[in-house]
Order: structure tokens, then sequence, then C-alpha cells
């Protein structure tokens, strides 16, 4: 009996490396593996390169089949920024997608060039998730390490350069740096940050070869490395996304996303216009607040994830790192209407509907990015951690009103790499790899009866909250201080 083909994707995602080796004819998982990272607590989000770099080892060598592996391709977190001194190394732990200290400088982006300009120029209104904001932080903060960087990268970029020895990325995760436009860098964007080009990696096309594996990883010299990409590109990826599709996935982070085919153009910054790794666009929405957050209230209660309650008339607003979507980077979780007879059960269900109806009120959005009518019926695929919790299912079909499919296949974004380093081998698209692996089948349920009280209730809250959300942005005795839309 033949030995399979065996290639290998990688997700480099906040807390951990997690990866697969997946036989390139069936697409059976053959071998996982995970390794922690260590990220920093408080105002900061930071995390160390060479961490990655050795939890990417421990985790491929953990499948148990690295020796044997065709192809490889790694994908990791969106937005972070690595910087680099001229012996290519760390300057200094990297700045995380969720460290939103850059909030002065996303505003001061927006208002050189107005929120129409850069929606049209590069696809989204930077906040402070975006490495642009991050690197004129750097410039503005830490001038003596902006002065000893030669070399900026992304996670992806960074891991795939430590394999292959490549500066090379992709237009996926290329598009979630706020410099990045379909042409290509934009000068004019890099010149307000004082970032040189020269710095950045080359964009490779889709389905590009970034090099071959050297003599120090845990697979073999000389085998075959995808360009790779951001996680929520590979994500897409592993799906075998189609145009229309709606996907919410629970992490750390909530992202509310399909695949388009025609680029975004959002100026209100709910939307982000991303490229996607096939030579599409993935309009977006991320909030900062998701599984995270209501493990979080959990614990403060001292009960289980399961352990919700319904009724009451509690209201949570889960910002407790501040928040994306709405863009509120300065924003702390806020409890609203808490009675003597409120239960701690009830509270923690409250934390579930608030992470939930934020990226809820974001799909609509999404969804007719690219012209589509969005139709009620169609099923929500639903991935990441939470996605298996019954009170995560049971708060999206309830305040959705839809069905919901949950893929069998947990891994999604390694998977979308493993795919994308099995369409080298084979020289399909990566999205046909996933859809012959069947990747999205799985487990439908039924939708529920929409609680649009709870929605209502929740939309109520988030508008007569803005003088508390938002201090910067409003005037103490103001009366007409509004939300921001």
């Amino acid at each position: 009996m033949s030995h399979p083909r065996i290639v290998i994707g990688v997700d480099s995602s906040t807390q951990a490396t997690k990866a697969l080796a997946v036989d390139i004819d069936t697409g059976r998982i053959l071998g996982t593996g995970r390794a922690a990272h260590t990220v920093s607590t408080g105002t900061a989000r930071e995390s160390g390169p060479d961490r990655w770099w050795d939890a990417y080892c421990e985790a491929v060598a953990a499948t148990g089949h690295a020796a044997r592996a065709h192809a490889v391709a790694v994908a990791a977190q969106q937005h972070g920024l690595v910087t680099l001194d001229s012996s290519g190394k760390p300057v200094r732990p990297a700045l995380l997608w969720n460290d939103v200290r850059s909030a002065p400088q996303a505003r001061a982006m927006i208002e050189r060039f107005g929120a129409e300009w850069l929606a049209a120029r590069i696809g989204s209104v930077p906040t402070a998730s975006f490495t642009a904001t991050k690197w004129a932080w750097l410039r503005a903060n830490e001038p003596r390490n902006a002065d000893r960087t030669v070399a900026v990268r992304l996670p992806h970029d960074y891991l795939t350069e430590r394999l292959t020895g490549a500066a090379v990325t992709d237009r996926g995760d290329a598009s979630g740096t706020g410099w990045w436009n379909a042409d290509g860098y934009d000068r004019e964007i890099l010149d307000h940050i004082a970032l040189d080009p020269a710095a950045l990696p080359t964009v490779l096309r889709p389905g590009a070869h970034a090099g071959v594996t050297r003599s120090d990883g845990p697979t073999p010299a000389g085998i075959a490395v995808a360009a790779g990409t951001g996680d929520n590109m590979a994500a897409a990826l592993g799906l075998g996304l189609e145009p229309g599709v709606p996907v919410l996935s629970l992490g750390t982070s909530g992202t509310a996303y399909t695949v388009a085919r025609t680029r975004p153009n959002d100026p209100t910054g709910v939307v982000a216009g991303f490229a996607d790794a096939t030579g599409r666009w993935l309009p977006l929405a991320c909030t900062l607040n998701c599984t995270r957050a209501v493990d979080h209230v959990a614990g403060l209660l001292n009960r289980s994830r399961e352990d919700v309650e319904s009724g009451g008339s509690v209201t949570v607003l889960p910002y407790f790192d501040g928040e994306r979507t709405p863009d509120l980077p300065a924003a702390t979780g806020s409890i609203h209407g808490m009675r003597h007879d409120t239960t701690a059960g009830q509270l923690l269900q409250a934390a579930y509907d608030g992470a939930v109806f934020s990226l809820l009120t974001a799909l609509d959005r999404v969804l007719i990015c690219d012209g589509d009518t969005m139709d009620p019926s169609l099923p929500l695929l639903v991935i990441g951690g939470g996605a298996q919790g019954i009170a995560w299912q049971n708060t999206v079909r309830r305040l959705s009103g839809r069905p919901l499919i949950l893929p069998a296949t947990a891994e999604v974004v390694a998977m979308g790499a493993a795919a994308q380093a099995a369409s080298l081998l084979t020289g399909e698209r990566a999205d046909a790899v996933a859809r012959r692996w069947r990747t999205r089948h799985g487990t439908t349920l039924d939708p529920l009866p929409r609680d649009t009280a709870t929605v209502e209730r929740l939309s109520a809250t988030l508008r007569a909250s803005g003088a508390l959300l938002a201090p910067d942005r409003y005037q103490v005795h103001t009366a007409t201080a509004r939300m921001p839309e």
C-alpha cells in the first residue's frame, strides 16, 4: 500500500500555534500539534516573535508527520507589527492586533486623509488594529526602536521568512496593514507614517511559491513553502468559501465575513475591505471582545461557560479591551439594568448576548458589500473555539433567527494553510482543494425564533452609553451627543 502524500498547514494565532498534517488526496487529518504563545496583559498586547518560531517547531513536530511532509504553509494572526534589525532579530516584542494604544494615530490618519479617501484607496478605514497605525505609534513613542528597524513584517511574513529566508507576503495579509492597495504599496500613506517601502516584503500573487524550507526547522530541507496568508483569509480558504456565504468566527476576537467579487468600500469603517488569498475580496467586520470576554465574566462569577439562565433585564456591553466594531478603542465594559433579582446565570447570558450582538450588527453590512441582498434564511457558517459551545450556538441562533452550520473541521485556519500547501503540488486553486476535501460539511442546527426584544434592548443601551464608552468624543454637557454611526 502506498503512503499518502502529506502537507502541513499551520495556524499561528494570538494564543497558540496549531498544526495539521493532512493527506493531500483525501483531506484526512493524520496528525495534530499545538504549542502555546506568551502574550502580555494590561494595556499593551505584545508577544515575542522568537516564541512563535519555537511554537511552530513544537507544533509541527507534534503532528508526527513532519519528516514526511511534501509542502507546508503558514497562516497567522493579522495586523501584528514585527520589527527586525539589521541581523534579522526582533527589535522589540511584536505589537498584536488587539493592542489599541495606536488609537490616536488611527484618528490622525483619518483626519489627514479622510474616511472616504481611505476606504476608496485601501478598502478600509484604519483603526488601532491596523499595522500602519502601530508603526506610527512606534515612531512617535519609541523612536530609537523605529530607527533600529530595517525590516517590517506581519506575523505570517516573519514565520515564512524564518522557514525560507525569503522576504515575502501575500495580498490577503498585506491588505490588513493600511499601506497596501490593489496596485501595491501606497507611497502616500507610507510617507505619512514615515515608513520606507524598502523595509517591506514582496507581495506574491495568489497560489505562488514562497520558497523552500531551510535546514533549521522540523521538516526536511528543500520542501515547498506556499505564500501563506492572514488567519481570516486562511479560514475562508479552509471552508472553500464562495461569494455571499456568511461566516461568523467565535474566537478571542469575533469576525463576520464573506467572499466578495468586488472590493468593498465602506467609509463608516464598520467593514474592512480585505483582499482574500485567491484574487477576490474578503469584506470583514471584527470585534475585539468575543470568547475571552465571556470567559472573563464566567470566571468572575465562578460559573462554567454553559451555566447561563434566561430572563431578566440586565444588558452587558463587554468591551473590556476597548472595541473595534463599533470603533471604541478607549471603551470599557458596562453593565446596565441589573436588579436585586438578577441572577449570575442571567448576567453571564447577557455577556454572551452583548458579544454576539456586536457581530450580528456588522453582518448585514458585510453581506451587502458585494451588492447582494441578505437572505435571512441562509445558514451561518460558525467556526472558531466558541462554535462548539452550546451557549454560543443558542445565542447566535436566538439573536439571528438563522440556522447554523458547524463544520466538522475545527481548525479551519490551519486547514486553509494546508490547502495552500497542497495546491502547490496539485495545481488546483486552494479553495478548490478545500471543497474537494469537503471541509465545510458538518452539523446543521435549526433556527430559533428571533429574540427581537433583546436585540432592541442592546441597541438602545449602546445608543444611550455614548459618553461613557467614548468620553474623548463627547462633551459632558452636550445634550445632543450620539454614538457614531
